[in-house]
């Protein structure tokens, strides 16, 4: 493991946390959008992660061989940004101009299939998972300070 590992997989996790509450904030702010270019509703988005496996799969201890990494992992990262399908809330309204015309739903909206509440315990999540990887980088600053100070005695 590099001097440095543990900035590289704290910043890994820091921009992914940074996009999920990108994310969660445009659901939000599309918590009552009823027309998008696509058509209909709004749909939910959500942030798929997946970890960045090292080059070798098993794990072995870092302090076989310095040359080669045999660390655990380098992090995080988003794999894909996905939208739920699941269908919104329907509300009778036959004087709303998105009401559906026809079929069964005639004269129902569908409003987006956003949970405010869900929304922002997530938004939580994500702020204090960035803290949490913005704590593991001052804390990798502040010990390599110590180490320099060490040096200089």
């Amino acid at each position: 493991m590099g001097m440095f590992t543990s900035i590289n997989i704290a910043s890994t996790g820091m921009s992914v946390e940074r996009l999920r509450s990108d994310v969660i904030s445009n659901n939000i702010a599309n918590a009552s959008t009823t027309r998008t270019q696509e058509g209909g509703a709004f749909k939910k988005s959500s942030v798929v992660l997946e970890p960045i496996a090292s080059a070798h799969p098993t794990w072995r201890s870092p302090f076989v061989n310095a040359e080669q990494d045999n660390g655990p992992g380098k992090g995080v990262r988003v794999r894909e940004i996905v939208k739920d399908t699941k269908q919104g809330t329907m509300i009778y309204d036959p004087d709303h101009p998105d009401a559906i015309k026809s079929g069964p739903w005639k004269d129902y909206v569908e409003y987006p299939n956003v949970n405010i509440v869900n929304e922002m315990v997530d938004l939580i999540s994500a702020s204090r998972a960035y803290e949490a990887n913005s704590t593991v980088v001052q804390g990798a600053k502040e010990m390599f300070s110590s180490a320099l100070e060490i040096a200089r005695v």
